[in-house]
């Protein structure tokens, strides 16, 4: 995209957000004219004194060229929302972000997502809920999108890279600025699997405390439902669910302890509609998701042993050879070769030579929207 500069140097300027954006699409056709636009022009269309200094200033100080080659230079990827592949279901929502900074992959099967969110001081009862739940949608093909906060977010997306099902991070800063720190890793290995780290911050964006109610709306957005597992009555993590609602998006909420304070909002959000769940077939039949996994041509194949667990944790479509995989688990190199043959026997991975594997992960094709809204 010729004009993919311009959507980044819009995206670096304070006060400039969804709306006034596509005020000025509407108005110059494109971000290229856009940028070249006059004082006068911009006042008409709704620029206020502070967003116009921001921008004439942003206009003059900035080489795009060189703010375009540093993304690059960062393995970042740019998505608009003017490309084919921006997420559907988000574009739908009030006020989308015009422009997503992505690292690891972002597919048309993500449309068939689920965020799970809760608290960062969970139990061992929400722990223990939150893998479940993503280990069952895993199993179905569902995406698995949340926050990369401690507790609940980390639990979620660790469990979904552990058992290779695809995730989806969506952050509060920069994607060079990860947090929490401990979390890095955990990042890392999103980005390199099966899934992706986005923001629509820039590069160097801190996380402060403003930047997450907006990332929520990002979290509720890409998904067709929330699922929040515990919850303090004024967690961060029922703002999520306020904007799925405000998205027409399912809310979901499992049940805990009543003298519990993590379980006073999911327990207060069941009182107020929101959708009970016990297991994942409850979101499953809620959300007719049982048609993606019946429409994908090579089921998953789960890992069922510690050794296979460590081993699909590391692997990825880029060949490992067997003595890297042995350094990274700590397993014996003979058991590492053994559970490997089993695993290629299951389908779940690939020798390509030289005692190097790759995971297999065939899918078949996305499940057509208008054939879910015939049969629901």
């Amino acid at each position: 995209m010729s004009d993919l500069k311009y959507w980044l140097g819009f995206n670096l300027i304070k006060g400039i957000g969804p709306a006034k954006v596509q005020a000025l699409l509407d108005y110059y056709g494109s971000l290229a004219n856009a940028w070249q636009a006059n004082e006068f022009e911009l006042v008409k269309i709704g620029f206020d004194k502070r967003a116009l200094n921001t921008f004439l200033k942003t206009r003059q100080e900035v080489d795009l060229d060189a703010a375009l080659a540093q993304v690059q230079q960062a393995n970042v990827s740019l998505m608009t929302w003017e490309m084919e592949s921006y997420p559907s279901y988000l574009r739908e929502i009030p006020n989308p972000p015009p422009l997503l900074y992505y690292q690891g992959d972002i597919l048309e099967q993500d449309q068939w997502a689920v965020a799970v969110v809760g608290t960062r001081r969970l139990t061992a009862y929400g722990r223990q809920v939150t893998r479940d739940l993503v280990a069952g949608m895993v199993q179905n093909n569902i995406t698995v999108v949340s926050g990369l906060a401690r507790g609940i977010d980390a639990i979620a997306h660790k469990t979904a890279v552990e058992l290779g099902g695809r995730t989806l991070a969506v952050l509060g800063s920069g994607l060079d600025c990860i947090y929490p720190a401990e979390n890095r890793t955990l990042a890392q290995e999103i980005m390199q699997g099966q899934g992706a780290i986005i923001s629509e911050y820039g590069l160097g964006a801190q996380p402060e405390a403003k930047n997450f109610p907006p990332r929520n709306r990002i979290i509720s957005g890409l998904s067709l439902g929330v699922i929040i597992i515990e919850a303090g009555e004024r967690s961060g993590a029922l703002i999520t669910t306020n904007f799925a609602l405000e998205q027409n998006r399912e809310v979901f909420a499992v049940p805990g302890n009543i003298n519990s304070p993590a379980s006073r909002g999911p327990n207060k959000l069941i009182q107020e509609g929101a959708k009970l769940v016990t297991n994942i077939e409850d979101v499953l039949e809620e959300l007719n998701l049982h048609m993606v996994a019946e429409r994908t041509a090579v089921q998953l194949v789960l890992p069922e042993t510690a050794e296979e667990i460590a081993l699909y944790g590391q692997l990825s479509g880029q060949p490992l050879h067997i003595d890297e995989l042995s350094r990274a688990t700590g397993l014996p190199s003979a058991l590492v070769s053994s559970t490997l043959t089993l695993m290629e026997l299951k389908g779940m991975v690939q020798q390509v030579g030289g005692m190097n594997y790759v995971l297999l992960r065939e899918t078949g094709p996305i499940y057509n929207l208008t054939e879910s809204e015939d049969h629901s």
